[in-house]
């Protein structure tokens, strides 16, 4: 198996060769200054990218900076609470989201070390509740994001779960424990999700014998010093010190809604000041020894040896040439990023109260003020003229036959762009395109003249995305009929209802969702949750439907009626088959 495996002995090489880089790293003359700017200048600098963020009636963001071992500048921006004006200060706690897999990922490898588990365990081990895959999915998969788990949040929302319910541990397990299938072999791609992080928390459980937020907080955070720091394991809880996530709608503020009784994927609230001990931790091992630090930061590998990227809860990547440790994290009304430029020894970590600051971006443009001078690459590639015939001939549908994901691209206001997008692409060469500043490319294949065009799309992971243009015609307004009927999937104890409303083909679930499906060709329609595909019999008659997004695909519901009842609201259509009211 080719997923990285931890094993103290084996890694002592690793260990050596990090502990090689750190003193490199000391013993190269420091910078006091970036491009000649003085350390109040960076400040300044520094304030004014958070400008957005420093109102009085703003939610805001807490930044910490990280430099040759000393903090360099900390500070926060904007209002912790907006109802009792309460500013941020280094202090205010804020959820991270993603960010906190690594504690999750830390934990899994503290009882390794203790031998109480193994990176090769398959996890039916210790989750005996999910089916038999036929492959054993082992605690490496789950790890490095290699297991092919469908994402538990999706799957709830075609439950019928909404945005501000409470979600439950037990919610989580028992809507993975009635999954038949995965997204691919266990080992065979990287797809970043967060099922296989919560499943390593009951795994994390089952091999400790105690709660892991108990364990985390006996094993990593108080010999770690970071007093503010916990996994929240009740969403009710008080929590002194708490920045409130806010959500920007309706030309203002809304708190966002604090609903979440699971972790392991998330659930750590902290603050700036204990993250930077947490990243010196990562360095030399303080807590779990050098050679599990190691291994937080080594990339796992698929069954054909190539780098996911990700290590331990941890991106390990590139940016402008410099080694980065990094993860980000959203949710809750919170926005998060840490980036450690281990080389460098500079570390970087913003904290924000609302999703819409860019924390991950700020983080990054930090990194260039303080290491711009020894950065050895462009932020992005540079553009590049293309006669815009010939990118607006690339504009269409596009479906991959992988994971029947959907792409739609138009040409709008002088550029390409994903449809509705705000975001224009800009072309770097020669039908290959960067949308807008962010990075990652879309290359476009056109191997022959009357050849179907391809799209490869370059995102965070090492293999691309494979797309192919869509030229299947569209069915006729009269044809829609024929998809009209009753869907159910056993996976989720879910009947979903398709109908014609306004001449527009409409999808439905229990607690009044509906969803419009726009056809893209053939028996292919593109709707707000993903591509929903209709399948046929050998008789050519539909008998059912998949629905596939990012992290879920062809998600199946077996036709069981063909019985349109258009004239009966389908709010009220929709029997619930669990009988639980969420």
């Amino acid at each position: 198996m080719a997923t990285t495996a931890f094993n103290p002995r084996h890694l002592i090489a690793m260990a050596v060769s990090l502990a090689t880089a750190m003193t490199i790293s000391i013993a190269l003359p420091t910078t006091a200054q970036a491009q000649g700017t003085t350390s109040a200048e960076k400040h300044k600098l520094v304030d004014a990218l958070f400008s957005t963020w420093s109102g009085e009636a703003t939610p805001g963001c807490a930044v910490a900076i990280e430099s040759d071992g000393t903090i360099d500048y900390m500070r926060g921006y904007g209002i912790a609470n907006l109802e009792h004006a309460i500013p941020v200060s280094p202090d205010s706690i804020f959820g991270i989201g993603s960010i906190s897999k690594q504690f999750t990922a830390f934990s899994i490898g503290l009882l390794v070390n203790e031998g109480k588990l193994s990176f090769e365990d398959d996890v039916r081990k210790y989750v005996p509740e999910l089916p038999d895959y036929g492959k054993p999915i082992t605690i490496a998969h789950l790890v490095h994001h290699t297991s092919g788990l469908r994402e538990h949040g999706y799957l709830l929302n075609l439950a019928g779960w909404r945005g501000d319910d409470v979600y439950t541990e037990a919610d989580v397990l028992q809507v993975l424990a009635r999954q038949g299938r995965t997204n691919f072999e266990p080992g065979e791609e990287s797809l970043y999700g967060n099922s296989a992080y919560e499943l390593l928390r009951l795994v994390a459980q089952r091999a400790s014998g105690k709660p892991m937020s108990a364990y985390a907080e006996e094993q990593i955070f108080k010999p770690l010093g970071m007093a503010d720091t916990r996994f929240n394991v009740d969403h009710a809880q008080v929590v002194p010190k708490l920045a409130q996530g806010y959500h920007q709608r309706d030309g203002g503020w809304k708190r966002a809604p604090s609903n979440i009784d699971h972790y392991g994927s998330t659930g750590v609230l902290t603050t700036v000041r204990d993250l930077l001990k947490w990243q010196q931790n990562l360095m030399d091992g303080r807590v779990g020894g050098l050679p599990l630090a190691t291994w937080m930061q080594t990339s796992g590998r698929l069954n054909d040896g190539t780098e996911t990227t990700y290590g331990g809860g941890l991106f390990i990547r590139n940016y402008r040439g410099l080694r980065t440790v990094s993860h980000d994290g959203l949710g809750g009304g919170y926005r998060a990023s840490s980036v450690h430029f281990p080389d460098q020894r500079t570390k970087i970590v913003a904290l924000c109260n609302t999703q819409a600051a860019p924390a991950e971006e700020l983080t990054f443009k930090i990194a260039d003020i303080y290491l711009g001078d020894r950065m050895k690459e462009p932020a992005f590639a540079p553009a590049v003229r293309m006669p815009e015939l010939e990118q607006s001939s690339l504009a269409g549908t596009y479906w991959s036959p992988k994971t029947d994901e959907i792409v739609r691209l138009e040409w709008r206001e002088g550029a390409l762009r994903q449809v509705g997008s705000p975001v224009a692409f800009v072309p770097i060469d020669r039908n290959v395109f960067r949308p807008g500043d962010a990075r990652g490319q879309w290359r476009f294949i056109l191997a022959e003249a009357n050849a179907t065009p391809e799209l490869h799309i370059f995102d965070a992971w090492p293999t691309p995305r494979i797309f192919k243009r869509l030229a299947d015609p569209l069915p006729s307004d009269s044809a829609l009929s024929r998809y009209t009927g009753e869907y159910l999937s056993d996976e989720v104890e879910t009947t979903f209802v398709v109908r014609v409303s306004d001449g527009k083909l409409k999808l439905a679930w229990p607690r009044e969702y509906e969803i419009e499906l726009e056809a893209v060709g053939g028996d292919r329609f593109n709707s707000s949750r993903g591509a929903v595909t209709f399948t046929r019999n050998e008789a050519g008659l539909i008998d059912g439907l998949t629905i596939s997004s990012r992290r879920t695909r062809r998600f199946r519901a077996d036709r069981v009626s063909t019985v349109e009842r258009a004239e009966t609201p389908l709010a009220k259509q929709i029997p619930s088959l669990t009988g639980r009211t969420h």
